[in-house]
Parts: C-alpha cells; sequence; structure tokens
C-alpha cells in the first residue's frame, strides 16, 4: 500500500465498505475514532486520490468518494485497521453468502500481473524432468513435507515442520499430540500424491472431483464427506455461509461454470481458493480442501503448486476473513502472488 497514515488508512476502508460516501459522512464517521478538522480530512483525500486508492465525483455537496478500481473484488484495504474491531463491532459486513459476486469472478489480474509471472514462470513438469529421478522424489518429499505442515498449522495444528517431516518420512508420530493431528498432516500428503498422479484430470473442475480431494482431506477424521445439509459458523466472522444443501450445490455449479471461463491458471487457482472457502460446502475441512484444489488447477496447467510455508497464517486468515465480509480478493491474491513466487524461487531447481 502506498505510504499512508492510520486515519488515511481507516478513510480508505471507510470508502470501500460502500460503493459511495460523501464527504460529510466521512467526516461524521472519522470524528469517532480519530478527530480531525474539515481541512484535515481534506488533505487525507488529496493524498488517497492522488496515490488512486479512491476515485472522487460530484462537486461542492454534491461531492462523493468511491473505490478506484473498477472491479469491487480488487478494493484495497488495510487488515490491520480493519482487524482492529471484534467481530461483532465491525459494520458494513456482508453477513450471508453474495450470489451476485460471480460476475465480477474476472480479469482479476492486470495484465502487467499476467506478463511479470509469465516472465518468471517455469514449467514444472520440463523443470522436474532436468531433475535427477531420486533427487526429484527428495525434493517432491520437502515439498509435501512444508505444504502438509503449514497447510495443517493454518488449520490450528500444532506439529513442528521436524515433526512433520518425521511423521511423513518415518511414520513417528510426536509425543504430547493428538492422532487427529497426525492424520491430519498424513492425509495432506496422500491428496497432494493423489492430484500429482492424476493432474490431467483437473484441467476441467466437476463436483465430484471437490468432493473426492474432500474425502481424501478428511479421511479417517471422523468428519461427515458430502455436501452438508446444516448451518455452520466460522471462527472470527459474524459471515455465514449457505445454510442448506440446494444453495450450497448452486453455489458450486456458478464456481465450476466461472473456473471453466477462467483460462489464466493462478486466477483460476485463486478463484477456486476463495470461492471454496467461502462456500464452505462441507461440514469441516473446507479451507485445506481448497488449497488442495488450488494445487491441483496449477499441476493441471503445469504451473508450480504452492507450499504456502513462508505464509503468516494470521495475516492468511484476515485476507479470507475480509473476502467473507467486503468480497475484497485483494488480500488474499497478493499472498497469492507472493507464495507462487516463492515457489519458483525455493522448489524443484537443479
Amino acid at each position: 500500500m502506498n505510504e499512508t497514515n492510520p486515519r488515511q488508512q481507516y478513510i480508505l476502508n471507510l470508502i470501500n465498505k460502500r460503493e459511495t460516501i460523501g464527504r460529510l459522512a466521512i467526516e461524521e464517521e472519522i470524528e469517532k475514532v480519530y478527530p480531525a478538522s474539515k481541512p484535515t480530512v481534506a488533505r487525507d483525500l488529496a493524498v488517497l486520490l492522488k496515490n488512486r486508492l479512491i476515485k472522487m465525483s460530484g462537486k461542492g455537496k454534491n461531492t462523493t468518494y468511491s473505490a478506484y478500481v473498477n472491479n469491487p473484488l480488487l478494493r484495497q484495504f488495510n487488515i490491520d485497521q480493519y482487524f482492529l474491531l471484534d467481530p461483532d463491532q465491525r459494520n458494513d459486513v456482508k453477513k450471508t453468502f453474495n450470489f451476485e459476486i460471480y460476475p465480477d469472478l474476472t480479469n482479476l489480474f492486470s495484465e502487467k500481473e499476467k506478463a511479470d509471472i509469465k516472465n518468471t514462470n517455469r514449467s514444472f513438469s520440463d523443470e522436474s524432468q532436468k531433475i535427477a529421478p531420486d533427487i526429484f522424489q527428495k525434493e517432491l518429499e520437502r515439498f509435501i513435507i512444508e505444504f502438509a505442515w503449514k497447510s495443517s498449522k493454518i488449520e490450528g495444528n500444532t506439529y513442528s515442520l521436524f515433526d512433520t517431516e518425521s511423521l511423513i518420512k518415518q511414520k513417528t508420530e510426536a509425543l504430547g499430540h493428538s492422532r487427529e493431528e497426525a492424520i491430519m498432516i498424513l492425509n495432506h500428503k496422500q491428496a497432494f500424491d493423489f492430484i500429482l498422479k492424476h493432474k490431467e484430470d483437473f484441467k476441467n473442475i466437476s463436483l465430484a472431483k471437490i468432493s473426492e480431494l474432500h474425502n481424501c482431506i478428511v479421511r479417517e477424521m471422523g468428519i461427515t464427506t458430502g455436501l452438508r445439509s446444516h448451518s455452520v459458523g466460522i471462527t472470527g466472522t459474524a459471515y455465514l455461509p449457505p445454510d442448506n444443501k440446494w444453495q450450497i450445490q448452486e453455489a458450486l455449479e456458478k464456481m465450476i461454470k466461472v473456473l471453466e471461463q477462467t483460462t489464466f491458471p493462478l486466477e483460476k487457482a485463486l478463484i477456486a481458493e476463495a470461492m471454496l472457502a467461502y462456500i464452505q460446502p462441507f461440514a469441516d475441512g473446507n479451507k485445506r480442501t481448497s488449497r488442495m484444489l488450488a494445487n491441483a488447477i496449477l499441476l493441471a496447467q503445469d504451473f508450480y503448486p504452492l507450499s504456502y510455508r513462508s505464509v503468516d497464517e494470521a495475516t492468511y486468515k484476515k485476507g479470507l476473513i475480509l473476502f467473507y465480509e467486503q468480497n475484497s480478493i485483494y488480500t488474499l491474491k497478493n499472498i497469492f502472488i507472493d507464495q507462487y513466487k516463492f515457489a519458483l524461487q525455493t522448489y524443484f531447481r537443479y
């Protein structure tokens, strides 16, 4: 984010929560948190306008401000400011699933972002073939260990990276940890082995393939499989996903249709990860399944998979909640790009 002070970041979040807002309303809201004179607020707005973070319409008393981007999913929020308030104190949030989101799930990457990725990208299959088979297997094992560890850690698993390595390599469970934690990690390995072996199958996504992945992720964990038929809550947010099987199926079918029309692999994987977590179609294991599905899509398109090793778990979770509550994919997209660059720099190099 361009250099802005906390008050300006608060104003930016305030504007991006609404389709449009007048200056008087901004002044009234800012007074509750940052007492500031009208000239000070005017200067803050000028900074945001100059940095192309917001845009202005009208004149005088009819002046209004709105997000700079045309696609509402790309609205930029300062997550530190956004999460200063507890879930029930945050206002202007979407508390139910937005069935109008689908037309906006397009052109999430600019032409420059696509060009930058293409300039540094490498073919996963080509790079794999350049490595001796035994070295490739060791590198693949390292990737799976780090992916299984971090994806599980995001969900609260307390295994360390070294404990995860021992579990996957020697099948040695760490002392002081539950059997469920070990199964969660081993399920990641089995699911990744599956998508690597059947990567061609994920060039086209179906409800059956998503369900199959979920079955792998939650195997032997006492979690019901198949689309849920009851409501679920999500820690840290007032957002509630669709609460019946028919809405869930409709939401998934619309997501799959968007994926069929999306050609840029990173955008396709990002949409799959964000939307599957947003829909929460299963009783549990949704985010783990969403990350595995994203990797399946990347592998199917000969892109590197993501381990998420260097991601900050709190930032990742906040990015998801911001998507749930504001339908802003901006933070998740930046995480996704950073993790893809990290994968290219870290894995399967010769």
